[in-house]
Parts: C-alpha cells; structure tokens; sequence
C-alpha cells in the first residue's frame, strides 16, 4: 500500500477532504403537516443534492412559513457549512434577531431563522458523513429522556389517580416523567383562593400516592401568577419532590422570579417564550432559574441554545427543553440534546403511537423505556416518511418530493 492510499483510506482525510469541498444552497422548502397543531417543515438542498430537514414553529405559526420563504433568494448561492454566520445574518438582511421575548415581526423572523439553522445543521452533517451531534462537540449521553402530558382525570379522586398511575406504568414507550396542570377556576387576577390552592396540593399529593416514586411529576403552570401565589405553589407541591415548577410568572425577567428561587425548595423552571442568549442572560446572571427550559424553535436553533446552556453551567444551572413539535422537531431536539453535558429532559406531545410516530424513518423503535436513543447516521439520522406526510398534509399544501 502506498502512503497516498494508505491516507486516503483515514476516516479523518476522508472528512477533511469532504470538508474542503465548497457546496452551494440550490433550494429552500416548506411543508405544513396538519394535526392537533399544525407543523412547518422546512428543506434546504445543496448543489449536490443532499438536503437537510427540520422543524420551525408550528401552531401557533401565523405567517412562520412566509418568513422561511422570505429568505429565500438571499440563502441561495451560500455555503451551507457557514451556519453560524448564516443564522446571525439572516437578521442583518431581514431585521433583527433581537433578544428577549419572541414578539411581532422579530417573533416570525426568530422562529424562520431556528428552523432553517437546525435543518442546515442536518444537511452539514449529511455534507460531512457524521451525526450532527458530533459537529456540534460531541456526546454526553448516547439517549435523551422524554416526559409526556400523561394526567389523571380528577387529581381529586383518589380512584382517577390510581386508574392513571396504572396506564403510564404499562404504557409501551415507558414514560417515567410527566408534567401536567391542576384544573382550577381561573381568577380575573394573578392568586388563587384558599380552596384551590388547599386542593392543588391534595391533588399532585393524590398523584405521588398512586404512581410511587419509580416516576417523576413536573408542576405545569402558563406565566399566570404572582410572586407570593407563586411561592405559596412551590411550597404547596414541595412534599412530593417535583421535577420542576414550570413558568408561575410572567415570561420577562424581573427580580420577582430571583425571589422565588430564593424562597422555594421547589426547582423553578422557564424559558420556553425567550429568545437567544439576551434573554436568558438575566435569569443567569441573577439566579432567576434553576432549570432553563427554551423551545429551540423559538430560542435560535442547535448552535445559539447551546451557547445558552453554557453560559448557565459555571452558575450550576442545567438545561430542559420545551417542545411541542412533531416526531421531526422531538427526533432531532432528542440528538441536540446529547451534546448538552448537564440535560434533564425533553417534552414531547408524541410518542401516543398513532400517525404522528411515524412521519419519520427510522430503524429501530422511537421511544424506548421513556428515552429516544442517539443515532450514529449522519446529520439528524432521518427521512421523511413520504405516506405518513403526504396524508396529512395541511389545506393547500404539497408534497416536496
């Protein structure tokens, strides 16, 4: 064997050589998948015909794919390998990707600009021939655990608690983590009353009693409290040893939220409205969280959240992620997840078993004992299922080929 043969056959020439090969972006696609939530799906195709899939924000998703579209004529003729200066331009030539709260035009624009970010990620890891967690550092962990909406009809009902913790122990994906709502009569204002605070905590302690403590409970609330409501919360479900207590307050940081977390023993857990890392630098800098818990659709796609994880791991604060997309969005959240060190767990409104866990191609089963495995294929490690997607497809919409 010669010196040049014997090189050309080294896994790390082969990447460099395909690394010093220039592609271009030829196209850039989309497709709404309709469901309980509607779901953009967004392709981006290279000179040489390798594309990469994601997801950007579905429902809600007022003109999301009209943003994507938009950009269009200025992403064709790119490097695809260039992502982080094709994500942080994309702002220059349509706005601004500003930080904080995802809100009017720069709302559209932050949730069209994740989904293109997270399928060019895909494609370079195609382009490259390596998982695309390995690009972005490498693993931590070879599966990345999920938690569902699984809840008892009546927390109230000792019964209606028992017949739950009886279903999510045999349910086949193997669930071990659930987060969910107290039903409660809503308030013109941001507490609640003596009765239904008494009740929430009878309620999740109605839950523990039945489902042990084999599975985990997180505390769902939607930025609807004050800050002593909120306090009297965590203290309510402190017995029970929840995952998290998720958004009690409203979305923007203020110094109510460093109180909270100062007061309770509860973790207190957000993010899922914020956007890049201006607006999670405040809840860092001032111990505002304990869990940070962006959507990745919303936050700025692979590169940007982890960038946010990693300004929160020297003040000890770990990494969660809010997700309600489809099998594509969890599929791959799942692979971004493994190059988080300090990663807790994933939401997902899948994993049911109907349509929606199989609008991807995959080798093996999906969600395996409550976790979605890593994949050794390059990029994301999926396809399109072309008969799952074209049946579902939303009004006027088309199959891309």
């Amino acid at each position: 064997m010669t010196r040049r043969s014997l090189l050309a056959a080294l896994p790390f020439v082969s990447l460099a050589q395909a690394a010093s090969a220039r592609h271009k972006i030829t196209n850039l696609q989309t497709m709404v998948i309709q469901g309980d939530r509607t779901y953009v799906l967004v392709k981006i195709t290279s000179d040489n015909g390798t594309y990469g899939i994601a997801e950007a924000y579905g429902s809600p998703g007022v003109a999301v794919k009209e943003q994507i579209l938009s950009l269009r004529p200025w992403l064709i003729g790119k490097d695809p390998l260039e992502i982080d200066k094709l994500y942080t331009l994309l702002g220059v030539n349509q706005g601004s990707l500003s930080g904080g709260r995802t809100d009017g035009s720069a709302h559209n624009l932050m949730r069209a600009a994740s989904g293109i970010e997270m399928a060019l990620w895909d494609l370079a890891g195609k382009l490259l021939n390596v998982p695309s967690s390995t690009l972005l550092g490498g693993r931590f962990s070879n599966k990345t655990r999920v938690y569902n909406h699984a809840a008892p009809k009546d927390q109230l009902d000792k019964a209606s608690c028992r017949e739950w913790a009886a279903q999510v122990k045999a349910d086949p994906a193997g669930f071990t983590c659930h987060k969910f709502v107290f039903a409660h009569d809503k308030h013109s204002n941001r507490t609640l009353s003596t009765k239904d605070l008494v009740n929430l905590q009878k309620g999740y302690e109605n839950c523990r009693e039945a489902v042990g403590w084999d599975h985990d409970i997180m505390v769902h609330c939607h930025w609807e409290y004050d800050v002593r409501t909120a306090i009297q919360i965590a203290k309510a479900v402190e017995g029970i040893k929840p995952v998290w207590l998720e958004d009690p307050l409203i979305v923007d940081y203020s110094d109510s939220w460093k109180r909270l977390c100062a007061s309770s023993e509860v973790p207190i857990c957000m993010g899922e409205n914020l956007a890049r890392r201006e607006g999670f630098l405040p809840f860092i800098l001032n111990q505002g969280a304990d869990i940070l818990h962006p959507d990745l659709r919303n936050s700025g796609g692979f590169l940007e959240t982890k960038r946010i994880a990693d300004l929160a791991a020297p003040f000890g604060i770990p990494m969660g992620t809010h997700n309600t997309g489809s099998q594509v969005n969890t599929y791959a959240n799942a692979q971004w997840a493994t190059s988080i060190r300090d990663f807790i767990a994933m939401e997902t409104v899948t994993g049911k078993g109907g349509w929606m866990d199989k609008l991807i191609l995959l080798d093996g089963p999906y969600i395996k004992d409550g976790h979605i495995a890593a994949t050794d294929k390059p990029g994301l490690g999926y396809d399109i299922n072309p008969d799952t997607a074209k049946a579902h497809l939303a009004a006027g919409e088309v199959w891309w080929g």
